[in-house]
């Protein structure tokens, strides 16, 4: 194979690569003594069939075969007899006569139009200064977060007084018949059904009606589906329930005791604090990472300045543009973009594009000087996580990252980032700082 770098221009590369058409055809000859011995062809004794025999059959698709695997593999060993590091797949322009290269005639001739990897100097870790910010909860985090946790446990309990009737946020007890134009229909019924003022959970209309009713009335209720009813047959109908109340009953804060604690598997109320105490400091540890991790990043953008692969480039701000359209229809655009034309907006992004490339690239030759890679284990670990989320698919999850290489390095890249960044933590300065929990949290967007 002949490599010959026919242009060199920023970071774009065109090689003209030449495979010759002796190399071609010595492929061939070797292809034919591998599978002439288990041709069985009528006429010929089996493993007897003349090789100038297999060729005239047989010929053209073997070396079609050839042409393939030699298309295939050629590209990356064009690239590294030219020492050079890809940014992205080269794109290939075939020049030969493909019959005649078939037909063992021709040379096979193509151009290779790739953009390699900026030669750049990484910033020293070692010469970094960095602030962690951090926060402790404190005692009235946890109550407060306790204090949450048991609102949603709330209980309900009979209402006190002299025939006490049904507000907002009471719970009555109720049975039903429902009908339309008479009918009795199908899920229209039930009893010693439990039901909340307020919360939405029967048909619009329903609840509004039971306000102000007692233990032991009775009720027409009438109501009309929605339109877009599930049930095509109720939708849009008007319908009467026949509705007798059993109970009136109040809400009922939880409380936080060592009974609640018990009923959530802990000991008592102090476990229970320790518990609380420890989850909200993990929260609060991630928070703290968050932000130094953008402290970093904002510093190797800052100190970096090189060409970046143009490919790579318009493929991130494909992926961040196809979003923002996402976005854009679903009327999910924050406020301030919204109010900004698409020209303005695809400049804003493209920005942010060419920053998540600079700072991939910095990470990754940080990492690649330091040695930092992922385990297989690592890599497996993570492919488990995935298949975590879909129960009763984990074996389809896993077939799909095995068969497919591309998806797998999607999963290694925010690994081996994560990585490259604890790495580049324990060799910088980094110093500690109290902050409020306020400004813990303050700002937290996409890095």
């Amino acid at each position: 194979m002949q490599v010959v770098e026919k242009s060199n221009e920023g970071l774009s590369r065109v090689l003209s690569v030449t495979v010759p058409q002796k190399e071609l055809t010595d492929q061939l000859d070797a292809k034919i003594a591998e599978v002439g011995p288990r041709l069985r062809l009528k006429g010929f004794r089996p493993g007897k069939v003349p090789a100038a025999h297999v060729r005239k059959v047989f010929g053209k698709e073997l070396m079609s075969e050839i042409v393939q695997d030699t298309l295939n593999a050629s590209p990356a060993k064009a690239l590294e007899e030219a020492n050079i590091r890809p940014a992205a797949p080269a794109d290939l322009d075939l020049k030969s006569d493909i019959e005649k290269v078939l037909a063992g005639e021709a040379d096979l001739a193509f151009e290779m139009a790739v953009e390699v990897m900026p030669e750049f100097e990484p910033i020293d870790p070692t010469t970094l200064e960095l602030k962690r910010p951090t926060y402790k909860a404190s005692d009235e985090d946890v109550n407060e977060a306790l204090k949450n946790l048991a609102s949603q446990g709330k209980t309900y309990e009979p209402k006190g007084g002299k025939a006490p009737k049904a507000a907002d946020g009471d719970q009555v007890l109720i049975d039903f018949v429902g009908s339309i134009d008479g009918e009795k229909f199908e899920g229209g019924a039930a009893e010693d059904a439990p039901l909340v003022i307020g919360s939405g959970q029967f048909i619009p209309g329903f609840e509004e009606q039971l306000k102000g009713v007692k233990a032991g009335d009775a009720k027409t209720i009438t109501v009309t589906f929605p339109e877009e009813y599930q049930a095509k047959h109720l939708a849009g109908k008007e319908a009467q329930f026949e509705v007798t109340v059993k109970e009136v009953r109040a809400p009922k804060e939880g409380e936080a005791d060592d009974a609640f604690a018990q009923r959530l598997g802990l000991e008592n109320l102090d476990k229970l604090k320790d518990a609380v105490r420890a989850q909200l400091d993990s929260q609060y540890a991630g928070a703290s990472r968050f932000k130094l991790k953008r402290a970093l990043l904002d510093v190797l953008d800052e100190k970096h300045d090189f060409p970046l692969p143009e490919k790579m480039v318009e493929n991130e701000f494909k992926a961040i543009w196809q979003q923002v359209e996402a976005d854009k229809n679903a009327g999910r655009l924050p406020e301030e973009d919204a109010k900004k034309s698409d020209d303005d907006l695809k400049a804003e992004y493209r920005k942010i594009a060419e920053r998540r490339v600079r700072l991939g690239l910095v990470l990754a030759e940080i990492g690649r000087r330091n040695n930092v890679q992922v385990s297989d284990q690592e890599l497996a670990q993570a492919i488990t996580a995935e298949a975590r989320q879909y129960p009763g698919q984990e074996k389809q999850i896993f077939d799909f990252y095995r068969n497919n290489p591309n998806a797998a390095a999607q999963l290694r890249a925010p690994i081996y980032e994560e990585k490259v960044c604890d790495m580049i933590f324990s060799t910088a300065k980094v110093e500690e700082e109290a902050v409020t929990k306020d400004d813990l949290f303050e700002g937290d967007d996409d890095i």
